[in-house]
C-alpha cells in the first residue's frame, strides 16, 4: 500500500480533500474551478430577485454566449484581449445587434465581479469596454396621420381596435395593454392602472420543449406601476365597450388574453390599411409624449404619466422638437425681418 493509500485507507472525501488542499497550498496552488461551475451558482443566486422575464433573459444569454465560449476557462485567466476578440466576433462575425452585445457584456462583467469577490481574488478585473448604442431617430406620427389611424380604428370599433385607440390617448406600452383588464380602469373615477404587463420570453424548460413562454408580471419598474386619468372623450368610449366581467382582457373583451406578438400583426394590418409606413406600436407611445409637450405638459408630469424611473429619461427620449415646432418657431424669426 502506498503512502497516500495508507493516510486515506478508512477516511472520508472531505479528509483527502483536505489533505490535498494542504499539499496544495505548500506549493502555491489551489483547485480552481471552471467559470461555467459560477454562472450557475451566480444564476441561483439573483433568482429569488428577478423576474421570470429577466431570469429567463440571463440564463439564455449565459446558456448561449457565455458558457460556450468562457465555460471551461478560469476566470482570473480571461484577459481584456479575451473580452475584446470575443466582442469583436459578437459584432462582426454573429452581426449581433450592438444592444444585444451590450446585454451580454453586462452578464459577463457581473459574472467576472461575482468569481473574483467569491474567490477573494485581488487585482484588476478585466474591464469590459461595451459597445456604443446607436441613437434611433424616433418616429412620430403627424396630426394628419393620428387622426387617419383614429378614424380608422372607430369605423369598425371591436375591442382590440379599441385597445389600440386607449394605447393612443394613454401612450402605454404594449406589454402593459395586452395585461389590461376592465377591473383596472375606474370608470367612476376616470383613469386606469397599470399593475401588471404581458411578455414572450425565452424558456428552456424541458418540460413543454417550448422555446418561448407567456408571462404575465408585475411592470419593468416601481414607476411603471401607475395612474393614468382619461379625458371626458376617451372615458365615455370605455364606458360604450365596458364588459360585464372585471376580470376580461381589455383587448378581447373576455378572460381570454391576446398576446404582444399578435397585437403586432393587427396592428400591422391597421396601420397598412391607413397607408402607414414604418410605424410599429411603440410609435403610439413615443406620438402620444411628444403631443404631451406640444401642449405643455411638464416634464414631472409627463414622467409619471409614461412610468419612466426619473425625468431625465422622459428628457432625453421626448425633450426634441418636431418638425411642425421647429417651422413654427422658423416663422417667429420671420416677424423680426429674417
Amino acid at each position: 500500500m502506498s503512502p497516500k493509500e495508507s493516510i486515506f485507507k478508512g477516511r472520508n472525501y472531505t479528509a483527502e480533500h483536505n489533505y490535498k488542499m494542504k499539499i496544495a497550498g505548500l506549493h502555491g496552488y489551489r483547485d480552481k474551478r471552471k467559470f461555467s461551475e459560477f454562472c450557475s451558482q451566480w444564476l441561483m443566486m439573483k433568482k429569488p430577485a428577478l423576474k421570470d422575464s429577466s431570469f429567463s433573459k440571463y440564463e439564455i444569454i449565459i446558456r448561449k454566449h457565455i458558457i460556450p465560449v468562457f465555460g471551461s476557462c478560469i476566470a482570473e485567466n480571461i484577459t481584456d484581449k479575451d473580452i475584446d476578440n470575443y466582442t469583436h466576433e459578437l459584432l462582426y462575425a454573429q452581426s449581433l445587434s450592438p444592444k444585444t452585445v451590450h446585454d451580454i457584456l453586462t452578464v459577463l462583467d457581473a459574472l467576472l465581479k461575482f468569481v473574483y469577490k467569491q474567490e477573494n481574488i485581488t487585482g484588476n478585473i478585466s474591464k469590459i469596454s461595451r459597445p456604443r448604442i446607436p441613437v434611433k431617430e424616433m418616429r412620430v406620427l403627424t396630426r394628419h396621420e393620428a387622426l387617419c389611424l383614429s378614424d380608422y380604428l372607430l369605423e369598425n370599433i371591436d375591442d382590440c381596435r379599441f385597445g389600440v385607440l386607449l394605447a393612443m390617448v394613454t401612450g402605454i406600452r404594449i406589454g402593459e395593454l395586452c395585461a389590461l383588464r376592465w377591473k383596472d380602469i375606474s370608470l367612476d373615477e376616470g383613469y386606469l392602472r397599470i399593475c401588471s404587463t404581458m411578455q414572450r420570453v425565452g424558456s428552456i424548460s424541458a418540460v413543454d420543449n417550448k422555446r418561448t413562454k407567456i408571462v404575465i408580471d408585475s411592470p419593468k419598474s416601481e414607476a411603471s406601476n401607475r395612474i393614468i386619468p382619461l379625458t371626458d372623450k376617451t372615458l365615455h368610449l370605455c364606458k360604450l365597450m365596458q364588459t360585464d366581467n372585471p376580470e376580461n382582457y381589455v383587448l378581447t373583451g373576455n378572460i381570454d388574453y391576446m398576446e404582444p406578438r399578435c397585437l403586432q400583426y393587427r396592428f400591422r394590418k391597421y396601420t397598412s390599411c391607413c397607408g402607414l409606413n414604418d410605424v410599429h406600436f411603440h410609435t403610439l407611445r413615443h406620438t402620444f409624449a411628444t403631443r404631451c409637450l406640444e401642449t405643455g405638459f411638464d416634464i414631472k408630469t409627463l414622467s409619471e404619466i409614461m412610468g419612466h424611473a426619473n425625468t431625465g429619461i422622459t428628457l432625453n427620449r421626448y425633450a426634441h422638437s418636431t418638425m411642425e415646432q421647429k417651422r413654427e418657431n422658423i416663422k417667429k424669426l420671420s416677424a423680426l425681418g429674417f
